[in-house]
């Protein structure tokens, strides 16, 4: 198969440019939105971590007061 050569207008080969500009521009604003939403995900993960190693503390602390109420040491 020959390969004949293409011509096209110049303001269609320029729109064309830009076009491909302005999709690879927001590609790289949904790869900027994506790391942020990483970052929002891997900082709410940590948080959750923290809250949940909190109550587990409350809980431990709660049932030692609960325990030590329940069964008085013996004299």
């Amino acid at each position: 198969m020959e390969k004949m050569p293409v011509f096209i207008k110049i303001e269609e080969y320029n729109d064309v440019l830009d076009l491909v500009k302005a999709v690879r521009n927001k590609l790289e604003e949904a790869k900027a939105t994506l790391l942020k939403i990483n970052d929002l995900k891997n900082e709410e993960d940590h948080q959750l971590e923290m809250w949940q190693n909190t109550l587990a503390e409350v809980e431990k602390k709660i049932d030692f007061i609960d325990h030590s109420l329940s069964e008085p040491e013996q004299f």
